[in-house]
């Protein structure tokens, strides 16, 4: 897929940098793992833009949290259109200085507008999501690559006692 450079009107593509040959000095089987290594190199002093985290046997997941019902959607879009009122208000609020009854008013319009839209949205989706999910993307294993040029400082710091 070429994507085309805005910057130069839309007619040439992007061209992202080349990426040095790079040795893989580590595999672990969760992120946490992975980033923990490349905050132990970072604390070396060891200059980490020549590090990568590679993530390899991806898996999207999906989470599934609850079913979706016209009471949570309704509460759902409520909340949210309260805070972006809340937002607004405060806004106003800080525009117009002698009215703070704004933010009072905001929220209860955000929230009104808000469960209109998430109860309408429910029933758009004609019963065939009726819950709610989180979207998510795991890897198998992840590896810590380095630049071939600063690979063997990196294993030497890994080598080290903490």
């Amino acid at each position: 897929m070429t994507q085309l450079n805005p910057m130069q009107g839309g007619t040439e593509p992007l061209r992202s940098q080349p990426t040095p040959p790079s040795t893989t000095i580590a595999e672990f089987d969760t992120y946490e793992e992975a980033q923990a290594l490349v905050d132990r190199l970072a604390d070396a002093r060891f200059a980490v833009e020549h590090v990568r985290i590679i993530g390899t046997g991806i898996t999207t997941v999906e989470q599934v949290l609850g079913r979706m019902t016209y009471g949570r959607a309704a509460l759902s879009g409520g909340l949210g259109g309260a805070w972006f009122g809340l937002f607004i208000g405060l806004l106003f609020g800080l525009i117009i200085a002698d009215s703070w009854s704004w933010v009072l008013w905001a929220i209860l319009m955000g929230a009104a507008f808000g469960i209109i839209a998430g109860v309408a949205q429910h029933a758009m989706t004609g019963g065939k999501r009726d819950f709610a999910s989180v979207k998510g993307i795991q890897a198998a294993r992840y590896g810590v690559q380095v630049t071939n040029e600063h690979a063997a400082e990196a294993v030497r710091i890994m080598g080290q006692a903490r």
